[in-house]
């Protein structure tokens, strides 16, 4: 029986005792590439920054390799679990080179310089994700979607067997997004284990060994793509009906909202546009 890395058992999150997810409960086991999927504000990123221990949950517990995160130290939550965050700050003038060495810090001690080893890791990072020209280069003058493969070479120099992403392709362009699902792909091959928000349902539904569908407070489905991502499934995730077509030349899944006006809308669309 395989040991899961990751457990939530009867988890229930959300701000000042306002609920947005109740009871949650799942478990992730080693090389999992897991996309949690949802309508906007159906608790995908609360979830992952109270994983992450940076949200107070309300109920329950989370549970890194079977031990309750809160009673995990700092330094060794960072050795084990990587986080890329939805908005990271990048004004203070950071080049490729120094952002990514941050992601050896959890090993280093205060009065520590990086080693050489240090060094190699980061430049093995840079070169994976293709940002390798960008060492010397300040982060604030790349794109976005250069800016995201600094950021993921830098939460791959943590080494850490887990690694968090908080929605890492918003804002990308398709080349850019597949880009950063191939790599996570490629890397939970090797063994890394990825918990991922994600918005790109397409993507998501090639990449991803595994889906979570959350919407009205719960989870609505759990498992392979094709099991989660039905036209039930979504429609009833995101109020809307959905409609859900497999591309025969692709063998991929096409997903779109079917479009029905009502008479109120048709009589706004007259008005706006006289």
């Amino acid at each position: 029986m395989t040991t899961a890395i990751l457990s939530l058992e009867n988890l229930t999150i959300g701000y000042d005792n306002k609920t947005v997810l109740k009871d949650v409960s799942f478990s992730i086991t080693d090389g999992e590439l897991v996309g949690i999927i949802g309508p906007n504000g159906a608790g995908k990123s609360t979830l992952l920054k109270t994983i992450r221990g940076l949200l107070p949950k309300l109920k329950g517990e989370v549970l890194i390799n079977q031990v309750n995160i809160e009673k995990i130290e700092e330094r060794e939550f960072a050795q084990t679990v990587a986080y890329l965050q939805q908005h990271v700050d990048l004004s203070f003038g950071y080049k490729g080179k120094d952002l990514v060495m941050a992601g050896r810090y959890p090993y280093l001690q205060w009065w520590e310089s990086e080693s050489a080893k240090d060094e190699e890791i980061v430049k093995l990072c840079m070169e994976y994700t293709g940002v390798s020209e960008f060492m010397d280069t300040p982060v604030a003058e790349v794109s976005g979607g250069q800016r995201q493969r600094i950021l993921l070479a830098k939460v791959l120099a943590q080494k850490t067997p887990m690694l968090f992403l908080d929605e890492p392709t918003t804002g990308l362009d398709i080349v850019y997004q597949e880009d950063i699902f191939r790599f996570s792909h490629n890397l939970c091959k090797a063994g890394k284990t990825i918990l991922m928000v994600v918005h790109e349902l397409n993507l998501a539904a090639k990449y991803c060994s595994r889906l979570i569908l959350l919407g009205s407070g719960t989870i609505i489905a759990d498992g392979s793509p094709d099991e989660v991502l039905t036209e039930e499934n979504l429609s009833k995730a995101y109020n809307v009906p959905v409609q859900v077509v497999k591309n025969p030349l692709t063998n991929g899944v096409e997903i779109s909202t079917k479009n029905i006006r009502d008479s109120r809308e048709e009589l706004l669309i007259q008005e706006i546009c006289k």
